[in-house]
């Protein structure tokens, strides 16, 4: 519902109202009965929330595409995990034993 301002002619007196805007405009200062007179206010802003409302959120497939592939390059290369050496002793070949026969199960 809109927020309207008033002043009135008699007591000068601003206030404001909030009314449908299919509700006719206040005619009577609730204060001192004086006609009234509504300005031209400069309106309550308003949030855009969500996609939608950017002209980023709209960019050609082509475009996104070309970003992605740009992303890529620039991208540092990820680094490998770490090989098992073959001095560990490991038999099982996964590197994860901690060296012994014994404690890898697969004497």
């Amino acid at each position: 519902m809109p927020t309207y301002e008033y002043q009135c002619g008699k007591c000068k007196r601003r206030h404001e109202a909030s009314q449908p805007i299919t509700a006719k405009p206040l005619a009577k200062c609730p204060k001192c009965g004086g006609r009234l007179k509504r300005l031209l206010g400069g309106g309550s802003g308003f949030l855009f929330k969500g996609g939608g409302f950017y002209i980023t959120d709209y960019r050609s497939k082509s475009y996104r595409e070309a970003k992605k592939k740009d992303e890529q390059a620039s991208a540092p290369p990820k680094p490998s995990p770490p090989k098992p050496s073959a001095s560990s002793g490991c038999k099982s070949g996964s590197g994860s034993c901690g060296g012994g026969s014994d404690s890898c199960g697969s004497a």
